[in-house]
């Protein structure tokens, strides 16, 4: 069995873990003024334009 050299403490964990986030991806305004995903295809007019 696997035995870890040094224990990592609850503080020194939890301060690693701050720099975890989830990025979620940002809806932008179109020419037509209809939203999109980013480098995705306008569903209303077709367009794609990254």
């Amino acid at each position: 069995m696997a035995v870890p050299k040094r224990r990592v403490s609850k503080t020194r964990a939890a301060k690693r873990r701050t720099h975890y986030k989830i990025t979620l991806a940002t809806p932008v305004r179109d020419k037509d003024g209809s939203w999109k995903m980013p480098h995705h295809i306008n569903k209303f007019n077709g367009s794609y334009k990254a």
